[in-house]
């Protein structure tokens, strides 16, 4: 395996006649139809349940509560390993990580870089053997959470680099001699990025434009492309890229999966990006140009990138939803000590019901946010069940709850929520940052697929066991041949799982006992299931193959999905500090009344909607039709393009790639 790292000075082999750079074509993603990204997106679903998952079951029926009943237990040497770390962590971002600075600074500064890099923070996730400290998922999260705390920038840093950057596809799909080239020095504290979004390309990756040109030697591919919100990209000296490569003789071809040195010639940071929060972030625009990339550093193999990609995933989505989970503490906390302080009317805030139910909501939301996380580790860490759909619905429904908190943070703080932290130190108050807390928390709803897609995403999951039986039934390409063999085995499915949808466990008034007074969540839970699972069949009944477009319809599906999750997480995990900590109980039955509440609305809202006035409202408006209510404004700012194109060839402006670390030699003769 090639590892030196190349410089602008290293020359890499040059493409022959038509290789490279003016091999790209036309600048820009390719045009693909509808049915196209469709395949590309299915073929790289992972088809097959080897293991068992809860919530594969739930969307089709069944609340298989001996999957998360009993709580998992915490391997006690993880734990003490994490107790270790956690303290000198905890010692460490309380004296030399200053959360207000890097919110001025919008950077993180160099010192902070390498006292992450003495602890081995940017190893948390990398196994021991490979120089990391060998988090399970369980205090990783936890780890994040701290971090998070202390600056969402800085926990944002260590999650791209660990959860979806170099060391987790590594992890999953390297041969053991890329582990044993890369993990080590990522572990020791150089950063990884992932680099999969381009200036026109996001949630689709069909039209991906960057592509990996085989030599003719075969010693490798020639890189070439722009890359786009690349986390971390500015600081990285190791990058997970997805390219495609031509097929052709000899090889597959297809989106595929890379470990490019982020040193190497023809690399440039064309820009780094700024967002409404995490003001430290270091996001960058990347341009690759004929970028030499060894045969050694193919990811799997050509073609299985968007799947490493999506793989990946499974897991990595969890960092977010422990960034969540703190930020849901950190608004109790500053909740709870401001409604017992501030006085109107002759009482604490905290006295009056209208404040009182919001601290409610923060409290009850963090603890199921708190369950939903954690069980979903522990099931990560326990190996034993698939958890796609499960940690692709914590992301989703943390990031969704955890904003409502934010707001209502600001809400009940007033006006010294909507200031910013530095006016209210310069007023003599404490410079609570709940305002930064609120921009900080709004790109959760879009990092790792944004609340829409995750709808699709999972969606695709809770009817895969229907269009598994009846797929050709309801494709209208299918012919009659195909059709009828549909048919039959649709008769056979349907036949014995509806009669199953109709009694469970959930209407035994005993159901449940052993949780005491909260067995009435679960066996609501179980019967809203079943509830849910006919609703997923009527809807395929109803519009067959159009299923697909009725985006709103399955986003409410799926929103009643998380909040059966959530709800019995909270139960179990409840049930399981009964002793210890008994007040949960008092924490889960609230929550549980408050997911039941939005279940509710869900479910009336599947068929008393407004959906189709919706879509025709919103088809006379980008036709047009409405321009008269923007009249009496002024325009919006710019005349430039809604999403830049750009051109292949070499960089024409500065490298603004940034070093914050010595380089690996400097810290080994240190």
């Amino acid at each position: 395996m090639t590892t030196t790292q190349r410089t602008p000075e290293t020359e890499a082999p040059k493409p022959a006649a038509g290789q490279g750079a003016g091999a790209a074509g036309a600048s820009g993603p390719a045009q693909v139809s509808e049915a196209q990204a469709r395949a590309v997106a299915e073929s790289a679903r992972e088809t097959t349940w080897r293991r068992p998952s809860f919530g594969k079951e739930l969307f089709s029926g069944r609340l298989r509560l001996d999957l998360l009943h009993p709580w998992p237990t915490e391997d006690p040497a993880a734990a003490e390993r994490y107790e270790t770390f956690a303290g000198r962590l905890h010692e460490f971002l309380t004296t030399q990580v200053d959360g207000a600075q890097i919110e001025r600074d919008a950077q993180i500064p160099d010192q902070v870089f390498q006292g992450l890099a003495e602890l081995g923070a940017f190893g948390m996730k990398i196994d021991e053997k490979y120089g990391g400290v060998g988090l399970s998922h369980l205090h990783y999260a936890r780890a994040l959470t701290l971090v998070g705390s202390a600056n969402p920038a800085v926990g944002a840093l260590l999650s791209a680099h660990q959860s979806i950057g170099v060391p987790q596809p590594l992890k999953l799909f390297g041969t053991d001699e890329q582990r044993q080239t890369f993990l080590p020095r990522l572990a020791a504290g150089e950063v990884s990025a992932f680099l999969l979004t381009e200036p026109d390309v996001g949630s689709d990756p069909a039209r991906l434009s960057t592509t990996a040109q085989p030599l003719p030697d075969g010693s490798g591919y020639l890189l070439n492309g722009v890359k786009l919100w690349a986390t971390n990209g500015t600081v990285a000296t190791l990058l997970v890229v997805m390219a495609q490569v031509p097929p052709g003789e000899g090889n597959r071809g297809g989106i595929s999966a890379f470990v490019v040195e982020g040193d190497a010639a023809g690399i440039t940071v064309e820009r780094r990006n700024a967002f409404m929060g995490l003001r430290g972030l270091e996001n960058s625009v990347t341009r690759f140009h004929d970028v030499f990339v060894p045969k050694e550093n193919l990811i799997g193999g050509e073609g299985q990138g968007l799947r490493i990609a999506l793989t990946t995933l499974n897991t990595g989505r969890l960092s977010l939803p422990a960034h969540c989970v703190g930020a849901g503490k950190y608004s109790l906390a500053v909740a709870r000590q401001w409604a017992q302080e501030r006085v109107q009317w002759g009482r604490p805030v905290a006295e009056h019901e209208a404040i009182g139910k919001k601290l409610a909501f923060i409290a009850a939301s963090t603890y199921g946010m708190s369950a939903m996380l954690d069980l979903s580790c522990l099931l990560a860490d326990d190996d034993h069940n698939d958890i796609r759909i499960e940690a692709a619905l914590v992301k989703l429904y943390s990031s969704e709850l955890a904003w409502q908190v934010g707001d209502e943070l600001v809400q009940v703080r007033g006006g010294r929520g909507y200031e910013t932290a530095d006016s209210l130190a310069a007023r003599g108050e404490r410079p609570i940052a709940t305002e930064q807390l609120l921009r900080d928390l709004r790109i959760n709803r879009i990092f790792e697929g944004s609340t829409e897609i995750m709808h699709l995403l999972i969606a695709r999951e809770a009817v895969d066991v229907h269009l598994s039986v009846a797929g050709d039934l309801i494709d209208p390409k299918a012919g009659l041949g195909r059709k009828a063999r549909a048919a039959g085995r649709a008769a056979l499915f349907y036949a014995r799982w509806l009669p199953g949808l109709l009694v469970g466990r959930g209407q035994l008034p005993g159901g449940y006992a052993e949780f005491g007074p909260l067995a009435r969540h679960l066996r609501w839970a179980e019967r809203r299931s079943r509830r849910l699972a006919r609703a997923t069949f009527r809807g395929m009944a109803r519009w067959q193959g159009r299923l697909e477009r009725k985006q709103a319809f399955l986003a409410r599906l799926v929103e009643i999905g998380a909040e059966l999750y959530a709800v019995t997480a909270a139960c179990v995990r409840a049930r399981a500090e009964r002793e210890t900590r008994p007040e949960s109980t008092a924490l889960a039955d609230t929550f549980c009344w408050q997911a039941r509440r939005r279940t509710d609305a869900h479910f009336a809202a599947l068929w008393r909607n407004t959906d189709a006035s919706d879509r025709e409202l919103a088809r006379a408006v980008t036709e047009g039709r409405f321009e008269f209510l923007e009249a009496g404004i002024l325009p919006p700012a710019g005349d430039g393009a809604w999403v830049a194109g750009w051109e292949p060839g070499e960089a024409v402006v500065d490298d603004l790639r940034r070093r914050p670390l010595p380089a690996a030699a400097d810290r080994a003769s240190d």
